[in-house]
């Protein structure tokens, strides 16, 4: 076996040129807009929580961003907590739920369908964290419609 030459990494050490952007910081045009839209699972992968952070930089970069909340994708904006709601049972327990609200704050909309919440998930308005409307199933279409008629973004997050 050949020996190691080399000294074992150390904490503080980088292995990727994290300076260097590519492409140009671009920003949203007035009156442009975002959609962004999940179909996850809350907790069975990173993408629920990674496009939240991909919302709140739209939203950031001046698009006037909205998140849609649909299928199993309404599990990201269900208060949880243990052994109450709002306490945190393990560290990133309540990273959904501090990320909505942090989107919200700064002024993003989130939508989450009642069919959703209701036939599939057993769960009622109520549960919804506070800032986030309810819609009909119906609206779901509707609301895609209306992004595109307005040429926005639309990001579509899916896991199966």
């Amino acid at each position: 076996m050949p020996a190691v030459q080399k000294p074992a990494h150390v904490k503080g050490d980088f292995f990727v040129d994290y300076e260097e952007k590519v492409f140009e910081d671009v920003k949203a045009e007035p009156g442009e807009k975002a959609l962004v839209k999940f179909h996850t699972v809350a907790f069975e992968g990173s993408i629920g929580y990674v496009n939240l952070l991909q919302a709140t930089r739209l939203q950031r970069k001046g698009f006037e961003t909205s998140i849609l909340l649909y299928g199993p994708g309404v599990t990201l904006g269900i208060q949880r907590g243990f052994p109450r709601l709002g306490d945190e049972a393990f560290p990133g327990h309540q990273n959904y739920t501090n990320q909505i609200n942090k989107f919200i704050a700064e002024g993003g909309k989130v939508y989450a369908c009642r069919f959703a919440l209701q036939a599939l998930y057993g769960h009622g308005e109520p549960s919804l964290i506070e800032g986030i409307r309810p819609i009909s199933p119906l609206d779901v279409l509707d609301i895609v419609l209306i992004h595109r008629r307005e040429n926005a973004l639309i990001l579509d997050t899916w896991t199966m």
